[in-house]
């Protein structure tokens, strides 16, 4: 057997190099580049030293009926995002901020899937059973016949769930950081380690039909520590999210190979753990105050949920030479942009005042269609006049000043008309999507963003 080697690996994006170095020349991260052994290489000639195992191919229509049923939690907003339950053999990863609420969660959902007579594992590397037992009677689930274990050997866990009375159905790993097998030298948590470990979990998962989840940590940027690679090999990407200063957490898919991307999930925060929202659109709204400057209300959409949220603007007049722009919940460089179109194109002066831009309620909101929300609130906050209460915007602004049209605008209004809003300021619509709206609310079309302060009033 060849001699294992040395090799030099970066942990936040896996390059692997001949030598350490202070810089990650793949990445350009520093301080990241670790040592780590190195399996043993393939002997050369692999193609004609021994023959390969004839692997069977099966036809793409199946010769029989088979039964696809995927595993109801009957949490709601878990299953929306999962794409209505979870597949059977299918691996998930679950990513957020220490303290967020990933394991509540997740013991929330076996509980729910153990008490329908899904037989459930949760194997935990960072709790001991006790503690998980303390959590779930607090949470009232000590009755659910769920399996605990506290192991951090994949060899022993993949042993012990193939030689189970009980095959599970449903596996928890929590966290596949703490993971490790015992003929990698590597320190549980680096790069080798995380996928390896993980290639094993999941091949046991697809070969003996259960459904694997993975808690993963994340790095100080949010993203989920470890290989990039891991992402790839799981079938569903989570990402848990909310400010520890709000109630509200969000479960948001970034990748589903069974369902839509890019679906929420809205939960509270609460003694007995995490409670689905069925409006939040209504929750976010509730402490709006109508007459103040710089608010201004938007009909979001995440994944195919219509979402009305609050965009707080405050402009204050700076002596700074470079006056600052404070975002939360929504992407600085948009803003930037936003703030030159209003200066170029509708000459409303703004590069002498210090700029802070809130969502209200801790979500983030990515999508291009906050764009007219914003520049309603930049301006009534800039003119100290409040908008109407009862109006809600969504819209795209190009560099140009135009605003554009976006995706399902009829499900933003039904929205809006059923949380009581009578006016709507919209992008005017293509010639594909202009067809004839029965509702109640009424639209105010916009062409450019000039027109956006004589619509208003402002």
């Amino acid at each position: 057997m060849a001699k294992a080697q040395k090799s030099y690996v970066c942990q936040a994006c896996g390059a692997v190099s001949t030598r350490w170095a202070g810089k990650c020349d793949a990445c350009q991260e520093w301080n990241t580049i670790t040592e780590e052994a190195a399996a043993a290489s393939v002997p050369k000639g692999l193609s004609g030293s021994k023959k390969g195992r004839v692997i069977d191919f099966v036809d793409l229509r199946a010769s029989e009926q088979t039964d696809y049923a995927r595993l109801v939690t009957k949490i709601g907003e878990f299953d929306r995002v999962t794409g209505g339950g979870l597949v059977p053999g299918s691996a998930l990863l679950i990513g957020g901020d220490p303290g967020i609420g990933k394991s509540t969660l997740l013991l929330q959902a076996v509980c729910a899937l153990s008490r329908h007579g899904v037989p459930c594992v949760y194997i935990s590397g960072e709790e001991a059973p006790e503690q998980i037992r303390m959590r779930a009677e607090r949470l009232g689930l000590a009755d659910a016949p769920v399996k605990l274990a506290a192991a951090t050997n994949v060899r022993d866990i993949i042993e012990s769930v193939r030689g189970a009375e009980v095959l599970p159905k449903v596996l928890i790993i929590d966290s596949i950081q703490t993971m490790y097998i015992d003929n990698i030298d590597s320190a549980p948590g680096t790069v080798t380690q995380v996928r390896t470990c993980a290639q094993e979990i999941i091949r046991l998962a697809k070969s003996r039909n259960i459904t694997v989840l993975f808690v993963g940590h994340v790095t100080k940027e949010g993203q989920i520590a470890g290989p990039r690679v891991l992402e790839h090999l799981v079938d569903c990407v989570l990402y848990f999210e909310g400010d520890r200063g709000h109630q509200f957490r969000i479960l948001r898919a970034v990748k589903n190979r069974f369902g839509p991307t890019n679906e929420i999930g809205v939960f509270e925060m609460a003694r007995e753990g995490l409670i689905e929202v069925k409006n939040p659109s209504e929750l976010f709204l509730a402490q709006r105050s109508e007459d103040a400057a710089g608010s201004a209300v938007m009909a979001a959409l995440e994944g195919t949920r219509p979402l009305l949220v609050e965009v707080q603007a405050l402009v204050a007049r700076s002596n700074l030479a470079a006056p600052r722009r404070a975002v939360l919940g929504w992407d600085q460089n948009r803003l930037a942009m936003i703030v030159a179109v209003l200066e170029t194109r509708c000459g409303i002066s703004l590069s002498g005042h210090d700029i802070f831009l809130n969502i209200a309620g801790g979500i983030r909101i990515a999508e291009p269609a906050a764009d007219v929300a914003v520049a309603a609130a930049l301006v009534s906050a800039l003119k100290d006049e409040a908008l109407p209460a009862d109006t809600v915007f969504f819209g795209e602004i190009g560099l140009a000043g135009e605003v554009r049209p976006v995706t399902q605008a009829d499900v933003r209004l039904k929205e809006s008309e059923k949380l009581g809003f009578k006016r709507a300021v919209v992008p005017k619509p293509g010639k594909k999507s202009d067809k004839g709206r029965d509702g109640t609310i009424t639209l105010r079309t916009l062409n450019h963003v000039r027109e956006l302060a004589d619509i208003l009033g402002l």
